[in-house]
């Protein structure tokens, strides 16, 4: 009778499951005699007995990266999903139209950008009317109204039509050309322009950093964040024509972060808006080798406030999060005993609502026998590093590769002469120096 009794408080949670009061997964069975319960798992974890039987139940984890050994990592399952990056957008007005271009979306752990939708308003925040754009990053929306502030999104769709990410919003307002008639405003005046161009870049980057805008590999103009990250700066007087633009941050530190580059093609007269920049963290490590077992400390500095993610690439791979504080500051020490010998790297991202940076430059550091701390203000390549990130890599190559079988600038020559092979042009002798230099 007493068995009976405590086979029933068994079997009532099964029965109460159907009513969504207690929930069973399946994972093993026990048996007697007289009855057989199949496969429970039951919260919270321990077990029920008598002399007939025993019942263990189990309470699975909770968070990511709460299992785990030098061989392997248990990740709870709910927590880890899969993401795309925001879109970086820039819009350019015309007469009855304005031009927008955005930055490819990055697909992670499954996900990736399939096509673009765009958003359009004439108020601030919508709502908006959206059109299928198909697989592409640029569009010009015609027929508009001179005069008029339009307001857009870019949605990144996935394979399936489902909206995964979104820009941030975007303004501009179409205005009518300042030519006579006809189509081009040049008529006989040759090589002189109406007017010159501006582009306008805003977005996010460290509370107080310095955030530098490079035009065509060169230092063109800097500013101050504010106490919140977020940073506006304006390149006036420039020429229509075809430009690479590079931005940066440097925290507090001294530390430099990845540089957002992209192309953008300028057009006399009109100010092209560069919104939605998210620069990635900056990331650093106290140790080039530490001792298996002790801690490596990973540090740097995103926008205040936000979710960085932490990956230590290894086998398998870790992801850890942390809150930056409300300096922006972020800091891990993560326990190496996980980590087999040899070379490990680490990089960090940053998200803060939707919006999402790129992943930070990566930070190597061996797991050993002894611990090696950084050395403070670590030298930089001196040759072929052309943006002067201490880097050798796409960046620079694409600085190059503008200048190449042409003839380079004045300020451009200088870094030629100092960090190439100082003839005066570009050509395939640069690059073997940089591809010897390269560290990607």
């Amino acid at each position: 009778m007493r068995d009976h009794l405590t086979l029933l408080k068994i079997v009532l949670p099964a029965i109460l499951c159907g009513i969504g009061i207690f929930s069973f997964v399946n994972a093993d069975e026990f048996t007697s005699s007289s009855y057989r319960v199949l496969d429970p798992v039951l919260a919270p974890a321990g077990y029920a007995a008598s002399s007939g039987f025993q019942l263990w139940s189990t309470l699975t984890e909770v968070a990511v990266g709460t299992s785990s050994a030098s061989s392997f990592q248990l990740g709870g399952g709910f927590l880890r999903f899969p993401f795309a990056s925001t879109p970086s957008v820039s819009v350019t007005p015309g007469d009855s139209q304005i031009a927008l271009s955005w930055t490819v979306s990055e697909g992670y752990m499954g996900w990736s950008a399939s096509g673009y939708s765009i958003g359009q308003s004439t108020v601030s925040g919508g709502p908006y009317t959206y059109t299928s754009l198909g697989n592409v990053t640029s569009t010009t929306e015609a027929g508009l109204s001179n005069g008029t502030a339009y307001y857009f999104v870019i949605v990144v769709k996935d394979a399936f039509g489902n909206a995964i990410a979104t820009s941030t919003q975007v303004t501009a307002t179409p205005v009518a050309s300042s030519g006579g008639g006809g189509g081009s405003s040049g008529g006989g005046g040759g090589g002189t322009t109406s007017s010159s161009a501006s582009v306008v870049f805003s977005g996010r980057a460290y509370p107080l950093s310095n955030v530098s805008i490079l035009k065509d590999g060169q230092l063109a103009v800097t500013t101050i964040a504010g106490p919140d990250s977020k940073f506006f700066v304006s390149l006036n007087n420039l020429a229509t024509g075809n430009y690479s633009f590079a931005v940066y941050g440097t925290d507090k530190n001294g530390t430099r972060s990845e540089s957002f580059t992209f192309p953008l093609f300028i057009t006399a007269g009109v100010t092209t808006n560069i919104s939605g920049i998210f620069l990635a963290p900056t990331i650093a490590v106290d140790k080039t080798e530490v001792k298996r077992g002790d801690t490596v400390v990973i540090f740097g500095q995103s926008t205040p406030s936000s979710e960085i993610t932490i990956n230590v690439n290894s086998d398998p791979e870790y992801f850890v999060k942390r809150q930056s504080d409300s300096n922006g500051v972020y800091l891990l020490n993560f326990d190496s005993s996980v980590l087999q010998l040899g070379q490990h790297n680490t990089k960090s991202k940053s998200a803060i609502g939707e919006e999402v940076s790129p992943y930070s430059r990566t930070v190597g550091f061996l797991v050993g026998t002894k611990n090696v701390l950084t050395t403070q203000g670590a030298t930089c390549p001196t040759r072929a590093d052309l943006n002067s990130d201490c880097r050798v890599n796409l960046v620079d190559f694409s600085i190059a590769a503008f200048w190449y079988q042409k003839s380079i600038s004045a300020q451009f020559a200088v870094i030629e002469k100092e960090r190439l092979n100082g003839d005066g042009k570009i050509n395939l002798v640069d690059f073997s120096i940089m591809a010897y230099e390269w560290t990607g």
